[in-house]
């Protein structure tokens, strides 16, 4: 199989960590820059449901990567379906900072909204590709999107110590744009970003031809990222200008940043 722009340029299989339960828990660290740093290990997380963690997936990322911040970015009905395991960290800041107050088609993952998701399908009433199309750009434009990546950079911001993690149930869309946020602010190029985006289908087994995975719910699409990168080239300029004026994170706030999760 070829490497991705990602894996060529020296992030070793997308940072997939090997947990038993965790199945696209990955590690930011080894990305590279456009200036030549590189995202330093074991302090930047990104992740899909933590319910499914063993307990040996908690001991690990309690004693290896000393997680001190837990960021979820799920509905008020995922977090009670299946909630995350905050007592396996002592000392843990546990977020809950949900980028849609209610149930959207094919993105948050409880199972009243699948089930009416996929009743739509079936019927003929939607396409999941074209719902997902849709939806992408109101993860970054609606206001309960804005006011949750704008308190996402806040807290990855007071988080001075260990290892900061994000996530949603599959680890992709709403956890998937978090992660393309922070790149974007530590400087790592696009086809670097795109890559790590797409890399969810290979921990998924997800079959993929032309960008397009087989199953458009559980994998994700170079049509989704291009649909959320087009609305804020429209609305703000670029990824970096929406980051600047949406969520607030100005150059002074992207140099910390810099600082603290860059290197050699």
């Amino acid at each position: 199989m070829a490497l991705d722009a990602a894996q060529t340029a020296g992030h070793t299989d997308n940072g997939i960590i090997a947990f038993e339960g965790l199945p696209n828990t990955r590690d930011l660290g080894g990305m590279p820059t456009s200036d030549g740093c590189r995202i330093r290990p074991r302090l930047l997380l990104r992740s899909g449901l933590l319910a499914r963690a063993t307990d040996g997936d908690l001991a690990r990322l309690r004693d290896e990567y000393d997680l001190r911040l837990d960021i979820d970015l799920r509905t008020n009905d995922e977090c009670a379906e299946r909630p995350d395991p905050i007592d396996a960290f002592p000392g843990l800041r546990f977020v809950h900072l949900p980028v849609f107050e209610e149930a959207a088609s094919g993105v948050s993952r409880s199972q009243a909204d699948m089930d009416r998701v996929r009743a739509q399908v079936a019927r003929g009433a939607a396409e999941p590709s074209e719902l997902m199309i849709t939806l992408y750009p109101h993860m970054l434009l609606d206001d309960c999107g804005i006011e949750a990546y704008t308190a996402f950079f806040r807290e990855i911001l007071a988080c001075t110590e260990g290892a900061a993690l994000w996530h949603c149930t599959a680890g992709k869309d709403r956890c998937g744009m978090a992660s393309v946020f922070i790149e974007c602010a530590l400087g790592v190029p696009w086809e670097v970003i795109e890559a790590d985006y797409m890399a969810t289908n290979r921990f998924y087994g997800i079959a993929v031809e032309d960008g397009i995975p087989a199953d458009p719910f559980e994998g994700v699409d170079r049509r989704y990222l291009a649909a959320a990168k087009d609305a804020v080239d429209r609305e703000f300029g670029g990824m970096l200008g929406y980051i600047e004026r949406a969520l607030g994170v100005d150059a002074a706030a992207r140099a910390e940043l810099r600082d603290r999760y860059l290197g050699e």
